[in-house]
């Protein structure tokens, strides 16, 4: 089960530094790990339907009748109603979505795991090293490992009935 510090110290050794112990300590590594480790999870997570971070919400009208998405929604995937900002426009009392939500590295398969730790080691590098051809190496790496994940994740099967197709129920 990865951490925070985990990732932060997967992408420091990357880069050839020492691993961190917190996030709170005071070396530039620890800054940057404690400014930049949520945006990257977030922002990956966000680009692409992954399909271990997606799940189906019902989302219920509140006491002033709105349909407000969660907070740990990322993106919307899928949804019969209209989204502005973060509310869901429907006449319904209930609506059905499909998002991507935020999730803590413990529950990050393998093949994500290794696109955020070299994500954030491209993003450690600059400040860290100044070295823009291990930048370069890095940018290579994060777009082979980004491929090899968004195919691995595609190719996950995910059991899930077909229903309400009339071809289907036709044979039956």
């Amino acid at each position: 089960m990865l951490t925070k510090i985990d990732l932060c110290s997967m992408a420091l050794l990357k880069l050839g530094e020492n691993p961190i112990q917190s996030l709170s300590d005071d070396t530039v590594a620890a800054k940057l790990g404690r400014t930049l480790i949520d945006f990257v999870i977030d922002t990956l997570l966000a680009m692409h339907p992954w399909k271990f971070a997606c799940r189906e919400y019902t989302i219920l009208k509140d006491e002033n009748g709105n349909l407000n998405i969660p907070s740990d929604v990322l993106r919307v995937i899928k949804t019969d109603a209209r989204i502005i900002e973060n509310k869901i426009i429907s006449d319904s009392d209930s609506v059905k979505i499909i998002a991507i939500r935020r999730m803590l590295p413990d529950s990050f398969p393998s093949y994500f795991s290794s696109v955020v730790s070299t994500k954030l080691a491209m993003e450690f590098c600059i400040p860290l090293t100044s070295d823009q051809s291990v930048f370069r190496t890095l940018v290579a790496l994060y777009e082979s490992e980004l491929q090899t994940a968004k195919f691995i994740d595609s190719t996950t099967s995910i059991n899930s009935a077909i229903e309400n197709f009339s071809l289907l129920d036709s044979r039956f």
